[in-house]
């Protein structure tokens, strides 16, 4: 039913190929256009997207960990288990 199919990279212009795979798993989840990125500037294109994390030290046990926000100098910074326990 479905071939594989070489499209080019809107972003990178490199050829690459749309599997009858991923064309089979793009018509079951309902997806009607073909993707227009190559795999590598989609995942570079995800990664852009995702939100800077700040390495931190937790106020309460010590543990390196990160956050979502950038901490202000002076105010407690807790770990995901520190949170939890407070809360």
């Amino acid at each position: 039913m479905y071939q594989d199919e070489k499209l080019i990279c809107e972003d990178c212009g490199a050829e690459f190929v749309f599997t009858a795979g991923e064309q089979e798993f793009y018509a079951e989840k309902g997806l009607v256009n073909k993707p227009k990125r190559c795999p590598e500037c989609r995942k570079k294109r995800r990664q852009s997207n995702r939100k800077k994390m700040y390495d931190v030290v937790c106020s309460k046990c010590g543990a390196h960990t990160q956050v979502p926000f950038k901490p202000i100098l002076g105010k407690e910074v807790y770990c995901k288990d520190c949170y939890k326990s407070m809360n």
